[in-house]
This record gives structure tokens, sequence and C-alpha cells, in this order.
């Protein structure tokens, strides 16, 4: 398959063939040179940016939140409050036989300490905070809210002091059979912010050794597979140096969402357009004498394809410029950086290192000036043959299957929960599964409604009023705003309490001049919800529009980017049907982050297509040879096949590396586009693609110039 199916062939170079160049046309080595001089330059100025990025990079939630929402105002606003933005906090004490009169003489302690060492909301310096014990005996919770924690390290260095040293290092240690955790939403933040930070090296890391090891077993070469490896990196450094100077400059937001589906998009898309030039790149060794002509007769002939391709993955990203999420929108142009940087390295660094290091560095398959490609039955040979015979059963059955694996998306879990939102149970989310079970009656998780400060009374009486609200407290004012904690009497992020929110918005909306907004944790979900679902609507027929623009221009043809598209939303339907499958009965997974039917789409759409443009730009290119258009469709998957099923196993491995991330949004995304990249590789491009092509014909190309073309060739064989 691709490189790493040639034969041995000899380095000795044998008389000149026809189609070699003479060995007087000497070319500059300068200019290889020159280009890797100036990357030097710019390596040299990258990597001192690209190391800062991590200290730029956000995950607060509003960096998450759409923004033109309720939810997201409130959180902006109440940190603007005295005292900053609060933290809420649980304190669980629980023992499954009974709390002991020493187990809550430890919480008072505790609860003391805290109190003494911290500002709480709403209450005065020293005052204890409330403890509420479980109708059963066995729980007792602590809760309260801590001001002057609207930076997130302010935050999370409390978090952590209040667990290692007022919980686990107090004035007592907890009886045995007592378990003390911390959690509520300040917690789990502070829990995320743990686990984001080990999340780029971790990920760099295996991104790199996954390509590394594919690359070595494609070429089988002990020394090639350094230098596209090589390559990449220094794409991945100009990339973060360049969406830090963005985010200086114009404010963007960067997660560590983003930053690490850049990093995978990089590695992915750069080492498949490493894979396409080199394989160009070997078979025009064969019939140039001077690596630097075979570079360019490699660049003239796959330059178009790859240009196209990355072209159709950055116009796709751009479109979620278009989405109110602000960690969706600012992905556009993080992971567009991230191409436009594989790209430039791909087309520019990559050729000048392997006109430099010449033909031995493919070594020992060396491609000798003047040799033949070896003629063997492929695996894709065979699938042509097999598409050849019958493409009206193979085109069918596909469609077919297809169908049947898009019908798995009805099984998908529901919305996913905030504490669902981890792969691995952080403390945070065990004490809010024991705070669930031990006071199932009503909700430990405040709403926060702010509204001004004028209107306060009638406010706080309409929220009093809301049907679903069980108590509310008054909180700080400042401002010209005031804040109210309302508690649901139903579970965070349940049916019922969406329906209280929701409710609570309706009737606040009708108080003129309160400009009462409500927010919280719960109201972010929702809001999160309802915000992708019209994300949706506005992005993807974008991206549809970008992409049929793209290869409609490449292509000179209506009809084969129609079925390229169609294609590969296919693919997509049936990679998220899998998941529908596999993600709760399998994986354990207790529901979908909202965002990934919207991510997962223009990413295999826009990154699914690039195949699409490699077959069909070489089915074209055979074609304008003269070939005829049915025979040009299996000399194509004949001659690309085995570089696409490269490229698409490393596409698919790289993405799989985000499933190893502890977060259900990383895993989830990981694994519907590397199972989606895989359908399209193996059965969408090579089967259905083919067999439409075989079909279709010359009307495959209608209205375009080979459609024409083919139709006059035709006509003169009739005749």
């Amino acid at each position: 398959m691709g490189p790493a199916t040639e034969v041995t062939e000899r380095a000795a170079t044998p008389t000149p063939q026809p189609g070699g160049r003479a060995p007087e046309n000497r070319r500059p080595r300068a200019v290889p040179w020159a280009v890797i001089a100036l990357w030097v330059v710019v390596l040299a100025l990258a990597v001192p940016f690209a190391g800062k990025l991590m200290d730029v990079t956000r995950d607060k939630p509003t960096d998450y939140l759409p923004g033109g929402a309720d939810s997201t105002r409130v959180q902006h606003l109440v940190e603007q409050l005295p005292g900053g933005g609060t933290s809420a906090l649980l304190l669980v004490h629980h023992r499954d036989g009974g709390l002991t009169a020493a187990d809550r003489e430890l919480a008072r302690t505790q609860a003391r300490e805290i109190a003494t060492t911290y500002a709480l909301a709403g209450e005065k310096k020293g005052t204890l905070p409330r403890t509420v014990p479980a109708k059963d005996g066995k729980t007792l919770l602590t809760a309260f809210s801590l001001t002057g924690m609207g930076d997130e390290d302010v935050r999370d260095k409390a978090v952590h002091h209040i667990r290692d040293r007022i919980i686990r290092d107090g004035s007592a240690d907890p009886p045995r059979g007592l378990t003390v955790e911390l959690g509520g939403p300040g917690a789990m933040a502070a829990d995320s912010s743990e686990i984001f930070e080990s999340v780029d090296g971790t990920l760099m890391l295996g991104t790199a050794v996954v390509v590394a090891l594919l690359l070595i077993l494609t070429y089988r070469s002990p020394v090639l597979w350094l230098v596209p490896l090589l390559v990449v990196g220094v794409a991945a450094l100009a990339a973060r140096a360049l969406v830090y100077g963005l985010v200086q400059a114009f404010d963007l937001t960067a997660t560590t969402m983003n930053t690490s589906v850049m990093t995978v998009l990089i590695f992915g898309a750069g080492t498949d357009y490493a894979l396409l030039l080199v394989s160009r790149y070997r078979d025009e060794l064969r019939t140039h004498e001077r690596p630097f002509d075979a570079m360019t007769a490699a660049l003239r002939g796959c330059g178009p394809a790859v240009l196209a391709s990355s072209g159709t993955v950055a116009a796709g990203l751009l479109c979620l410029l278009a989405a109110d999420l602000n960690s969706v929108n600012a992905l556009g142009p993080v992971g567009a950086v991230g191409v436009v940087c594989a790209l430039a390295a791909m087309m520019t660094l990559l050729p000048a290192l392997l006109v430099l290091l010449g033909r031995r560095l493919f070594w020992p398959l060396i491609p000798a000036y003047g040799s033949k490609p070896p003629v063997r039955r492929t695996l894709f040979t065979f699938m042509g043959s097999s598409a050849g015979r019958r493409p009206v059963t193979v085109l069918v059955g596909g469609a077919l299957l297809l169908g049947v694996l898009c019908l798995g998306s009805f099984a998908m879990p529901g919305d996913l929960r905030e504490q669902d939102t981890f792969t691995e149970k952080p403390e945070s989310v065990s004490a809010q599964e024991t705070v669930q079970q031990a006071f199932p009656e009503s909700s430990s998780q405040p709403v926060t409604v702010l509204a001004r400060s004028s209107a306060a009374g009638d406010v706080e009486r309409t929220v009093r009023g809301t049907d679903g609200v069980v108590r509310v407290e008054k909180g700080r004012s400042g401002g010209g705003w005031t804040e109210f904690s309302a508690y649901a009497k139903d579970k965070p992020e349940s049916a019922g309490e969406k329906a209280t929110i929701r409710q609570l918005r309706d009737g606040l909306d009708g108080l003129a001049g309160a400009e009462a907004m409500v927010g919280g944790p719960s109201a972010q979900q929702l809001d999160l919800q309802e915000t992708n679902a019209d994300d949706r609507m506005r992005v993807i027929p974008l991206v549809l529009v970008a992409v049929l623009v793209i290869l409609i221009a490449l292509l000179r043809s209506l009809v084969a980017p129609l079925i390229l598209t169609v294609a590969v939303v296919a693919s997509w339907g049936a990679a998220l049907g899998l998941g529908g499958l596999a993600f709760e009965p399998v994986l354990g997974f207790e529901g979908l982050d909202p965002g990934i039917p919207l991510m997962t789409f223009v990413f295999l759409v826009a990154l699914g297509v690039d195949y699409g443009i490699f077959l069909m730009h070489r089915t074209r290119e055979e074609s304008l040879r003269g070939v005829p258009v049915t025979d040009a469709a299996l000399v194509a998957l004949r001659t690309t096949g085995g570089v696409i099923a490269s490229a698409g196993i490393v596409l698919a491995a790289t993405f799989c590396v985000l499933a190893t991330l502890p977060m259900v949004l990383m895993a989830q995304m990981g694994l519907i586009i590397a199972v989606g990249v895989l359908l399209d590789t193996f059965l969408v491009r090579t089967y259905l693609v083919t067999s439409a092509s075989l079909l279709l014909k010359r009307w495959m190309w209608w209205p375009g110039r080979l459609f024409r073309t083919a139709g006059e060739g035709e006509g003169a064989r009739r005749e």
C-alpha cells in the first residue's frame, strides 16, 4: 500500500531513460538552502512565543459559553460585584453507617477554619456557613461561597488549600469510615483546570509518537520518517506562536480544547500532505535524474490538490466564526492557523530537505533513476476491479450500509451533564453524586438571578413565586445590580430544573426596568445546548457551500463535487451512528456533549473531502492525458489508493489520541472523527465514489471541459 509496498531498488544510476533531464540542466542548490534559512529565522522568532501560548490559554466558563446568552452576562457581572467573583463550594461529610457525634464535631471544626480563613459571600467574617443534615443521618452538607475568586489561580489555590490543609491535614484526622469531600461548581472548575494543565504536553507527545510509528511502518526506512515528523514539529511551533500573536493582538479566545484540536490537525493534516508529496516525489525520481527536477514535477503534480485540500479545511473551519458559542467561534481561526502552517511547512521546508538529502534518504527502498515502478496486484487494484465488475451492486450496497449505520444516531445518550464531563471521576464529581443521593428532594446548586437594584423587591417576589423554586437568598449588591440565589426543588441539570429556569426567565422578562437575567451552572448548560442547536443551523449550510465552491473550482464540474459532498456527509452520519451505539453501552459515557454534532461535521466534511480531492484530481489528471474516463477512475484508485489509505490511517490515529484525554468531549470528538475518516478512506472513496465514476462516466464531469472532450472521444470511437 503506497510507499510501503515498493520493492527494493538499486541505488546505481542507469542510462538515462526518456523523460529524464539532461545532466547539464542543473538546478541551483541555493534555492532549498534559502528556504531552509528562511525557516530557521521563522523558528528562531517563533520558539519564544510558542512557549507562552499556555500562559494565555483560558478555560473559564465564559470562554466556553455563548457570547450573547444571559448566563454569560451574569457570569461577567457577578465578578464586578463587591468581593469580586464568587466560587460556590460544598463540604460533604458522609458515613454509610450514619454520622457520629465525632463526625459532626469534625465538620463544625473544618467549617469554622474555612470561615476564619476566607471571606464567605453573604456572611460576616468568622460566621459559620449553614450546615444541613440529610434525613437518613448519613450525610452532612455545608454549602458556602468564597468571595474574591474571580481569578482562576486564586480559586484553584483556595480549593487545593481547603482539601490539602483543612480537610486532609486538619486539627484531627477524619475518623475511619468517614468520607470528607469538597465539591460544588468551584471545586469542579478547579478539577477541570488541573486536567487541562496536563493535556497540552500529553497530547503533543502522544501524537508525535503515533505519527512516528505510522511513518516508520509506511516508509520502512530508518531515516525517512524523521523528515516529515521534524517538519510537522516546526509547523506546530510556528502555529502556536501565531495563535499567541492573535490572542495578544485581537483578544482571541484560546482554550485548551482549541489548542488541542489545532495540535492534532497539524500532525494529522500535515502528515497527510507529506505522504502525498513524498509518494509523488518517489515516482518522479524514477524519471528525473536530479532531485530538484523531480521535486519540481512532484509539486506541479500534487500541489493543486494539496492547496485545494488545505483550502477546504481552512474554509470549513473559518465558517465556525458564524457560531455564537465562544469556544466554537474561536476554534475557526485557531484551527485555520494550524492548517495553513502545516501547508506552508509541507510545501516549502519538506521539499527543500528532501532535495538536499537526495534519493538515498529512501534507503533501503531507493527509487533508482530510469527504473520502472513495480507492477503488482495491490488491495486497491482488487477493490477497483470489484467495483468495476458490479458498480451498481457496490454503490447500492455501500449506500445501504451507511444508511443503516446512520440509524444508530437515534441511540445517542442525552445531553452531557457537567458532572459527567470527565472520563475519570474527580473528587468534585464524587461529592456531587453523594449530595444528590442524600438530598434527592432538592437542589444544592443555586440558580443565580441578577437584576437592577431599583427593582430588587419585585424581582425577589417574582422569583419566590416561581413554580419549582423552594428557597431564595438575597446576595450582594453593587454597581446598580443585586444578586439572588434561587434553589430549585429538582436535581441540577434535570428536566425539572431546566423547566424552572425557563419559567424564571419568562416571569422576569415581564418586569419593566428590572433587566433581570438568570445564570449559574445549570443555566449555562441550558444555554450551551440551545446555542449549539442554533449554531448548527447557521454553520452547517456555510460549510457545505464553502466546500462545494472549492470543489467546483478545482474539478471544473458540478456533478463530482455534489457526489463527493453527499458521500462525506453520509460518512459523518454513519460515524455519528456508530458513536450512538458505543458511547453509553460500551464506553459508559452518560451523555453527548452538545457541541459534538457541529464540530465533528465540520472536521469530517472538510477533512473527508481531502481524500476525495486527492482521488478525483488524479482521475481528472489521467483523463486529460487521454485515458478513457472509466479507466482513469481505476488508474487513480490504483495509484493513489495506497497513499490515501496511509493518510487516512495517520489522520484517524492522531484523532484517536484525543480519545485518551480524560475529558468526554475530547474522547467523543476523537472517536467520531477517527471512525468517519476510516469509513471515508476504505468505503466511501475507494468503493462508492469509484463506482459512481464508473456508472456516470463522462457525466461525472458535467458540464466541464472533461465532459465535452470525453463525449467527443466517444463519438469518434462510435464512428
